[in-house]
């Protein structure tokens, strides 16, 4: 059987592999032709254009992966049952669920590799792409470091620890240099984006003369800066691209600041669920292949599949929504979804068998 596994599991894999092979190279030239638009900006030629879009082809697989699972399984499998190897495997006593496990651990693979791309790969290549894109654009200068952000405003380089949501900086220090010389020193424990300008809040400055160092504190006072909270955006991911560590802590932060933490919530339980989706992606695909055994063909399932998927995804996005207007439960908005597709699933192989 475990031989039986393994022939499976590479059909199921195969098939998910061709899948993005088609799919991703298609995606790729819609994003490049988005940017188009953009070629010609400042340094951003055709060279950067392209940089951006490998950069930022990590975060869509990730998010095709349960569609191009779906899609993989009915065609790797498909490809057995149009040579009657499904139905030799079931002739020969194979159940139904023996077949499902095979496919599953195919599927077991596929979900391990979807998360660390989503969680390891995508987030710091989503990072440097909008990064490299606005330097190029734009011409400032900002990297992103262990310990934050650093930028260069004018005469002054300024070390931001923590960039959140909402224009909202944490820890901030800017050092004011004379060439050489380093003239002043300021911390500011926190800065927020108010009426077209930043204003820092609990503030210690030190500033350093030849002999002697003075330091003040101030309770809030403004900051001229030519960061724009435009630009601070390629700092902060969107919820959807966050890893699953870093958005559970903002909503912790959240929920202790009083904040809503809903679209986060949402994406964190989206993120929690999504390898569990693959799985269901495959096992909704069983039934398709096994009622329709030999009398459709690969094209016929690869319409099946899209048309599976973007139901399933408009559902999804409907449980997403309501769990946004109406404060539902974002645990169960990212769970019912595939819930009930793989109840129905659970059905129709009933009737199958």
């Amino acid at each position: 059987m475990r031989i039986l596994d393994r022939y499976l599991a590479g059909a199921v894999i195969g098939g998910t592999l061709l899948t993005l092979a088609v799919l991703l190279p298609l995606l790729g030239f819609f994003i490049l032709a988005d940017e188009m638009d953009a070629v010609g900006t400042n340094d951003y030629g055709l060279t950067q254009a392209l940089a951006f879009v490998a950069l930022s082809l990590p975060r869509y697989t990730y998010q095709l992966f349960p569609i191009a699972t779906l899609i993989g399984a009915l065609v790797g499998l498909g490809t057995l049952a149009g040579r009657s190897e499904l139905v030799a495997m079931r002739a020969a006593g194979v159940s139904i669920a023996r077949i499902v496990v095979g496919a599953l651990v195919g599927g077991l693979v596929l979900a391990l590799a979807a998360v660390a791309l989503g969680e390891g790969v995508a987030p710091p290549a989503e990072q440097r792409a909008l990064a490299m894109r606005e330097r190029a654009q734009t011409g400032d200068v900002m990297q992103v470091t262990a310990n934050g952000l650093w930028a260069k405003d004018g005469k002054n380089f300024i070390n931001i620890r923590d960039v959140r949501p909402g224009a909202e900086l944490r820890d901030i220090y800017i050092y004011e240099v004379d060439g050489t010389d380093l003239v002043s020193s300021t911390y500011a424990r926190s800065a927020t984006y108010r009426d077209g300008g930043w204003v820092l809040e609990h503030i210690e400055r030190s500033d350093i003369g030849r002999d002697a160092v003075r330091v003040q504190a101030f309770a809030e006072a403004g900051w001229s800066s030519l960061l724009s909270p435009k630009l601070l955006e390629i700092i902060v991911a969107k919820p959807e691209v966050l890893p699953i560590w870093g958005l559970y802590r903002y909503v912790r932060y959240l929920q202790r600041s009083q904040q809503d933490p809903g679209s986060y919530e949402v994406a964190l339980w989206g993120k929690v669920v999504h390898p569990f989706l693959i799985l269901s992606m495959i096992f909704v695909s069983i039934p398709v292949l096994l009622g329709s055994a030999r009398s459709t063909g690969i094209g016929a399932k690869v319409f099946v599949g899209i048309v599976i998927g973007i139901v399933f995804y408009l559902i999804s996005q409907t449980f997403s929504y309501l769990a946004l207007l109406y404060g539902l439960n974002a645990a169960a908005a990212a769970i019912l979804p595939p819930a009930l597709f793989v109840g129905g699933a659970m059905l129709l192989l009933r009737r199958v068998g």
